[in-house]
């Protein structure tokens, strides 16, 4: 458990305190990663409540979870769905997943013409077997014609609105074939506007610790090309970001698995980064009330049904390090109704207990693993083909 800190740091008078891509700019160098099945309006309106309660401000960026490139060319109404934006978001991120700069065109125009949203990300870490095996997500920076191609398409799509095209990747393929430095220079002579690296190879997947000199040498290898740089890896606790920037320079951080069931970790971080004493972690009567209010949310993005059935994943995440038993933990995964949940909670609405370890690694992690990769990928780096479908699929970027 953690406690408030005191007096801000010398390092944090140093730190970057705010973060601008192109034409936007935040007031905390801090974003929420897109993660499928996560991030949608509920979950970042739920992020941005949480951190305006405990520091009387909404000062990050928060990306929604990914949307196909392809899929919304095409007006699947699931995906059209999935780009709601709410009436507190003043900064509308959206994620692209994409293999084919045609499409990649198509959607940022898409987005341009019908202002969809006012910042385009391009999904290049997604290290799932079934999309990398067809030549999508992580496997695309290999092939540097076709990486440079589709953020030129991306680019070209929003050209004249102002709205940035960011783009994030991964250290490489496996230690044998990494492709960082490449894939920002690339990026940025193609019209990007910041680059994010999730410190850690395809084959790692999340497995080990993310490589902080990685991401130095990646911030290094971008000063002539002047666009920030941010870093993705291991934010579980708000020293975290701090420890990313003060080590590697980065501009910012990009957070994923370390705010699963807890949505007000955007709070911690963004006074850590600034040097303010660190809002406390709630207690489990307090989590009761965030989960509930997630849970309607929710049911007011994709009804009371749904959003039942889509919370039931949320809550080995938001009750991980509190003595609630296996009893409470299997009933949370069965709910059927709001009322339903109210109920089951209400025993401990009052309850002043913390978490333990609440700032421990959660999410994915696993082994290491061979990529799999479309038979002959790896022959021609310069190679710009793409596999037809690419995996067209969401998944979440890392």
């Amino acid at each position: 458990m953690r406690t408030v800190t005191s007096q801000p740091s010398s390092a944090a008078s140093t730190r970057p305190h705010g973060l601008t891509v192109g034409s936007i700019t935040v007031d905390s160098p801090v974003v929420l990663a897109p993660m499928a099945g996560v991030t949608n309006v509920a979950f970042r309106t739920l992020c941005r409540e949480q951190e305006k309660a405990r520091t009387g401000t909404v000062s990050g960026l928060y990306v929604c979870e990914m949307i196909t490139a392809r899929a919304l060319a095409e007006r699947n109404e699931k995906t059209l769905h999935m780009t709601t934006f709410g009436p507190t978001e003043d900064v509308r991120s959206m994620q692209l997943y994409t293999v084919d700069p045609e499409y990649t065109y198509k959607a940022a125009r898409m987005v341009a013409e019908e202002n969809i949203a006012d910042h385009l990300d391009l999904n290049f870490g997604c290290a799932v077997p079934k999309i990398t095996r067809r030549g999508g997500g992580a496997a695309i920076p290999f092939k540097r014609k076709l990486f440079g191609s589709i953020i030129a398409a991306a680019v070209k799509g929003v050209e004249g609105t102002g709205i940035p095209v960011t783009a994030k990747f991964r250290m490489g393929i496996d230690d044998d074939h990494l492709t960082h430095l490449d894939a920002g220079r690339i990026a940025a002579e193609e019209g990007a506007a910041a680059v994010t690296l999730h410190a850690r190879t395809a084959a790692q997947r999340y497995s080990g610790q993310a490589n902080l000199g990685a991401i130095r040498e990646l911030v290094e290898h971008m000063r002539p090309y002047g666009i920030p740089v941010l870093g993705n890896g291991d934010i579980f606790a708000a020293s975290d970001a701090a420890t990313m920037m003060d080590e590697t320079g980065c501009d910012g951080v990009v957070v994923g698995r370390g705010c699963l069931g807890r949505p007000w970790l955007f709070a911690e971080l963004g006074a850590q980064l600034r040097g303010e004493p660190i809002p406390q972690e709630p207690t489990l009567g307090e989590v009761t009330d965030v989960i509930m209010r997630h849970a309607e949310l929710l049911a007011d993005h994709m009804g009371e049904e749904h959003a039942c059935r889509d919370m039931r994943k949320h809550m080995g995440w938001y009750m991980r390090g509190f003595p609630v038993g296996g009893k409470l933990r299997a009933e949370l995964t069965k709910i059927t109704s709001l009322t339903d949940l109210r109920d089951r909670l209400a025993p401990y609405r009052e309850s002043d207990e913390r978490a333990d370890d609440a700032d421990a690694p959660r999410g994915r992690q696993g082994s290491p693993a061979k990529v799999a990769l479309p038979d002959g990928w790896l022959d021609d780096p310069e190679d710009d083909a793409h596999v037809l479908d690419g995996g067209d699929a969401f998944h979440s970027g890392g």
